[in-house]
């Protein structure tokens, strides 16, 4: 079986542009899901999170309206709280990569306030992408790829992606207020081959070992897609 490490953010909110702090996390479907998928087929779950916090789902993301009623919700609950992992997250800065067989990041808008400047993801990500393992990163998560940079270069440029559409922040009402957006940063300082699919569905890009999704609704597929790989 194989050892897989989800790296998830520790922040609890997001400074918008005008300085007042957007209550978020981690986003609980693209935790859950890809947990669920893993562990079920009897792979481990390592979760490591900047300093070892502990990791905060964003309240929003366990509503009912996102989980298709209150049985969705309350079992993405359920996941989370038998999850023993994220009561005692490793630090980042602990992470011998060589312990693991697959790396995953699930998004939610707490890596836009860390992980897109937290050096040791920066590293890890250099790290995993060059080690030819897994890497698979959904929705605001590939933010992290932003830490990468050194000399303004990055790993990732030319590779195909996706991630968090500007389209659908503005959906959630806040592209006007956010700081930078995350598809246009990709873009523009990573100079990454960015590619989507419609709004808030599924869509998934492989190139090489990297695998990325689209949106929350995106993360099942890439965890269905761990399991084939490592399987």
């Amino acid at each position: 079986m194989a050892k897989v490490l989800f790296i998830v953010s520790g922040a609890s909110y997001w400074v918008l542009k005008d300085g007042t702090r957007h209550a978020t996390g981690y986003w609980a479907e693209e935790f859950a899901n890809p947990y669920k998928i893993l562990t079920d087929a009897g792979h481990e779950v390592i979760i490591a999170t900047p300093d070892g916090v502990i990791p905060t789902v964003d309240m929003m993301s366990l509503r009912p309206s996102f989980n298709d009623g209150e049985d969705g919700a309350l079992k993405q609950e359920n996941i989370i709280r038998d999850a023993e992992g994220m009561r005692r997250p490793l630090k980042l800065s602990d992470v011998r990569l060589e312990d693991y067989d697959a790396v995953y990041l699930p998004g939610g808008h707490g890596p836009m306030q860390d992980l897109a400047f937290d050096p040791d993801a920066g590293r890890l990500l250099t790290e995993q992408l060059q080690s030819g393992k897994p890497l698979a990163i959904v929705c605001h998560a590939p933010a992290a790829m932003l830490a990468t940079r050194i000399h303004g270069v990055s790993p990732f440029k030319g590779y195909k992606i996706t991630a968090f559409t500007n389209d659908e922040e503005e959906g959630v009402g806040l592209a006007p207020r956010a700081p930078w957006l995350l598809e246009t940063d990709l873009k523009e300082k990573l100079g990454v081959d960015f590619s989507r699919g419609p709004s808030w569905e599924p869509y998934m890009v492989e190139d090489r070992n990297l695998i990325t999704g689209q949106n929350p609704h995106s993360a099942g597929v890439l965890g269905k897609r761990l399991l084939e790989v490592l399987a």
